[in-house]
């Protein structure tokens, strides 16, 4: 992963892979009188998405026919929903998540925070490619007339994807940029924003923890309790979304997941994004995460959370 995260995937390439086989297997799961899901899932969630993107060359070339189309049509509800993402390559994936986020009435925040705050120089480019080759229009452009405010500056900011990616710590740098975040936040009066987002967007990992270190041997407090006190609305949560993921990657998904579920009724299109675009990556220490702060397992949660062939399914892809 980016900037020398360790990779800990759940779903990992499988090892003796037949995409023939596959779509064959799939073609018959889905073939006369209902439809067997067990099959479905257990392909699907067993192979990677790249080679999940094969299975569905193999299926066209075979059929003449397009995989996802067959498979919307044999699913429904949030199975359908889950597996569809499943099979789209994550840049597109992410491409859609973000435009779904900007379309029709209001904006969902939760999502361009979710993936722009949380994204390598490289992904960002990835997904501003996809994006511009989906929609014929930029993410950029798309993020500038869809938010506005402190919370815009943010985005746009993060959408250039030119974040320093070098290990490299300079400890009198790191001084001066948390005495730069002190005088621009809690020392005046008002808030400087303009501070915060470029030391945020622009420091590498490593220099951004010496940062935040500083910045508490100096106030006592975490650099999260002065963003609570200066900030409010969408950027106040963008800021604290760039420090808890930088200060603890795994940490942050653990709590998006526990969002998705907490409360009365569970948001299942954040829930499903999680899963699938975290479980070839990370999910192994986001599991671990999710168990010590929430005192219960990721898996426990889903269980109680979801049913049918829908929880069998996340399951399969989180353990």
């Amino acid at each position: 992963m980016s900037y020398g995260y360790q990779l800990s995937p759940t779903v990992v390439p499988w090892r003796d892979f037949d995409p023939r086989a596959d779509a064959e297997a799939l073609r018959k799961a889905m073939k006369g009188w209902g439809t067997d899901e067990k099959t479905i899932i257990h392909i699907l969630t067993n192979r990677s998405n790249l080679q999940r993107q094969e299975i569905a060359s193999q299926f066209k070339t075979l059929y003449g026919k397009d995989l996802i189309k067959d498979l919307k049509s044999e699913l429904s509800g949030n199975l359908e929903t889950l597996v569809v993402a499943l099979m789209i390559p994550l840049p597109q994936y992410y491409a859609k998540e973000l435009h779904d986020a900007m379309s029709g009435i209001g904006t969902d925040e939760c999502v361009l925070i979710e993936v722009l705050c949380t994204m390598s120089n490289h992904e960002i480019r990835v997904i501003q490619q996809a994006y511009q080759a989906m929609y014929g229009t930029s993410l950029e452009s798309d993020l500038k007339g869809d938010t506005s405010g402190s919370f815009k500056r943010l985005m746009v900011s993060l959408c250039c994807g030119n974040r320093d990616e070098s290990f490299d710590v300079d400890p009198a740098a790191a001084q001066e940029d948390a005495r730069a975040l002190l005088r621009a936040g809690e020392l005046r009066f008002g808030t400087d924003e303009s501070v915060f987002n470029q030391i945020l967007v622009q420091r590498n990992v490593a220099q951004l923890r010496q940062i935040f270190a500083e910045y508490e041997t100096m106030t006592g407090h975490d650099i999260e309790k002065a963003v609570e006190n200066e900030f409010s609305g969408d950027i106040k949560k963008g800021l604290l979304a760039i420090i808890k993921s930088i200060k603890n990657r795994a940490g942050f998904f653990a709590e998006q997941l526990y969002k998705s579920m907490k409360g009365i009724g569970t948001q299942d299109n954040r829930l499903i994004r999680l899963v699938v675009t975290r479980c070839e990556v990370d999910m192994e220490e986001i599991k671990q995460a999710f168990a010590q702060q929430y005192g219960k397992s990721l898996e426990d949660f889903i269980a109680d959370d979801c049913s049918g062939d829908y929880k069998k399914c996340l399951l399969a892809l989180v353990e």
